[in-house]
């Protein structure tokens, strides 16, 4: 079966958090035999940045970041059985989104994947002309990456006809324990990018820890942290390769994992970050949000912070033995439940079922 998959890039994890996720559940979808083409603009930042070569199990196609481009681009729809677009991509998104359904065969299943569906949920609100909410009716489906029964009603009421939700998981081949390396050694460990809708939170749950532990060791690694201004007990590192996320992971006695003040708000919102960190090992301290214990259990697999005091309470007590009880705890979780392959079987019966009944309703 063949998919063509429009999202923002798969070959380049700079300034795009969804890059594992995509490589996590494409590959995983791969290996349950489907013919995946990933189309992707040619913006120069992920050019410049790409941190793995075309992969065996997915075709990337890199089209111009221009509007031939993206319509030759489109066009290549009609070749597929799943079309896929996903939020985000990065250039002329309405228009795409437009180009690439309009090009699907009439038995072919549309389908909209949110990266960050809260957000956008709030976006559309009361607009009953966004070009969203206007093609949402005409979709076969829409999948979301979190966000869980809120998302998926929000969206039904929007006006989709089915939304389902495929959470991050772990892909072991990629994330997994390796030895600690001294250039990231510290008590609390950040790896993400600079976000506005994050970055009051970040003030909250690391730079106010660190200005507190004045004697403690914080990193930051993630593109745009170059000009925030940060305590002396924080180093920043920039933008970090995917090759060196385990490295990092495995070394900090801590890892911080941060949502989205959308995501955190509606809850169910694990980040892809979170399963990448857990499946090096780290003991994660992540901010309060719903449904967090689904994925790992509070405590026992993952500390969970309110605050900057939960935070420096968490550390204060922390000792190298407790991390890596949690971490080795937290591992076992991700590997017995929550990996991209059972997120792929799953999603392979979603869309299963999504054909069927497609067809049902073209033969009546």
């Amino acid at each position: 079966m063949k998919l063509a998959f429009y999202g923002s890039s798969l070959l380049s994890a700079h300034r795009n958090g969804a890059a594992t996720y995509y490589r996590g559940i494409l590959a995983a979808l791969g290996r349950q035999g489907f013919a995946i083409t990933f189309h992707e603009p040619d913006i120069r930042d992920r050019r410049e940045h790409r941190d793995i070569g075309p992969p065996a199990w997915c075709r990337v196609a890199v089209y111009p970041a221009t509007d031939d481009g993206m319509k030759a681009a489109a066009t290549e729809a009609a070749e597929a059985d799943i079309v896929i677009k996903a939020s985000g991509v990065g250039y002329a998104d309405e228009a795409l989104l437009t180009a690439a359904f309009a090009a699907a065969r009439p038995d072919a299943l549309r389908i909209w994947w949110d990266l960050d569906a809260p957000a956008t949920i709030a976006e559309i609100g009361d607009d009953e002309t966004h070009p969203l909410r206007i093609a949402l009716p005409d979709l076969d489906l829409v999948l979301s990456s979190g966000g869980g029964n809120p998302v998926e009603e929000g969206f039904r009421h929007l006006g989709a006809k089915a939304c389902e939700t495929v959470y991050a998981a772990l892909d072991p081949a990629t994330h997994h324990p390796v030895a600690a390396d001294p250039r990231f050694s510290c008590d609390l460990g950040f790896l993400g990018n600079r976000m506005a809708d994050r970055e009051e939170r970040i003030e909250t749950y690391l730079l106010e820890p660190a200005d507190r532990l004045g004697a403690r060791k914080f990193l930051v690694a993630g593109a745009g942290w170059e000009d925030k201004p940060c305590p002396p007990s924080l180093t920043k590192l920039g933008h970090l390769g995917t090759d060196l996320h385990n490295a990092f992971n495995a070394s900090a006695r801590a890892v911080l994992n941060v949502n989205r003040a959308a995501a955190a708000a509606t809850g169910y919102c694990p980040s892809p970050r979170l399963f990448e960190a857990a499946g090096a090992g780290a003991c994660l301290i992540t901010d309060a949000w719903r449904g967090i214990e689904m994925f790992l259990t509070p405590g026992k697999e993952i500390l969970v912070a309110r605050d900057a005091d939960d935070v420096v309470e968490a550390l204060d007590a922390l000792t190298p033995e407790r991390a890596r009880e949690i971490g080795e705890q937290a591992l076992a979780r991700l590997l017995a439940d929550h990996t991209y392959a059972r997120r792929a079987e799953a999603l392979a019966g979603i869309l299963g079922a999504a054909f069927r009944k497609k067809a049902g309703m073209r033969a009546a």
